[in-house]
């Protein structure tokens, strides 16, 4: 493969998810198979369905999983598709689901894909082939909706600004390369000190996030998700920033039959029902070491939870 990718918290999935040892193990956003390879060589008993969005991901991936080839079945489709995958194929519950919901190296080291900031490229953004396109997202929606996407996606404290900003820029011509938003980002928040994260940061994250609608994915896959895991089945899912992790936090919490309703609410709303047994009550984190290796594992959190046998 000529892509590299290091999979992130590697040897902790392992752990959590190849004790499972027989059965079908899932991983629902399969990216370049990082994770899939190392769990397929720990549990010979395991056998992959791998999911992803982007095709031109899963070609490479085939190419990393061959030597397990009679092991693996690889489909095109996004991982809040999962129950409907599991039924058109026959696969019956789960040992064990992975969602890594990172970019990949892939998506992220490619500016033809428009995910980063740091090399022009079209302004682009989306993870499998089809929808509207970061680009269409900029040039087409409000200013109050841009300024909503970047506040609550990006947690972009000047996101007023930077939206009133782009609907400026736009009037005069459409945004159509990466640059052309970074070079509106820094004419509200300027370049930025050395050292610091780079000013586009968040506005890129919040886009990003709005042109996959990667929260609302996340939240239709994981209660079906551990829905359809076999007793003792494991679920883990790695989050990069604090959006994700607290989707993943609180469903898990009322999955294992914790109201996360607000206190002063006399009735519980929220559905809570004991499906699941948590596995890590606070997030596993990379080691020293590991951020040290690969920088991009810096903001990862793995949670990981145990299907109960009967869950009410």
């Amino acid at each position: 493969m000529s892509t590299i990718h290091v999979p992130v918290l590697r040897d902790q999935v392992v752990e959590l998810l190849a004790a499972t040892r027989e059965g079908v193990f899932v991983d629902a956003t399969l990216g370049l198979g990082g994770h899939a390879s190392a769990i397929l060589a720990a549990a010979p008993g395991l056998r992959l369905i791998g999911l992803d969005r982007d095709p031109r991901a899963l070609e490479l991936a085939r190419e990393r999983l061959a030597p397990w080839s009679d092991r693996v079945c690889l489909v095109n489709r996004s991982f809040a598709d999962l129950p409907d995958v599991l039924d058109e194929l026959g696969a019956g519950r789960p040992a064990a689901i992975l969602a890594d919901l990172g970019c990949s190296s892939l998506q992220l080291d490619s500016p033809g894909r428009g995910f980063s900031f740091l090399s022009d490229g079209p302004l682009d953004m989306r993870m499998g082939a089809s929808g509207r396109t970061a680009a269409d997202l900029v040039n087409e929606a409000g200013e109050d909706e841009l300024m909503r996407i970047l506040w609550e996606y990006g947690e972009e404290r000047r996101a007023r600004a930077i939206a009133r900003a782009i609907a400026e820029r736009r009037r005069r011509r459409p945004l159509t390369r990466t640059g052309d938003l970074v070079e509106v980002v820094l004419s509200v928040l300027g370049p930025g000190r050395r050292g610091r994260i780079h000013p586009a940061t968040r506005t890129f994250q919040a886009i990003r996030i709005a042109v996959n609608d990667e929260l609302g994915q996340l939240e239709r896959f994981l209660e079906p998700a551990a829905e359809r895991l076999a007793p003792g089945g494991r679920l883990a899912v790695i989050s990069f920033h604090s959006l994700e992790d607290r989707i993943v936090k609180h469903t898990l919490r009322r999955l294992e039959g914790q109201c996360t309703c607000p206190p002063d609410l006399p009735v519980c709303r929220c559905g809570a029902r004991t499906l699941v047994r948590r596995l890590t009550t606070k997030p596993i984190r990379p080691s020293e070491a590991e951020m040290r290796a690969n920088s991009r594992s810096r903001s990862a959190r793995l949670r990981a939870a145990e299907r109960v046998e009967d869950g009410t």
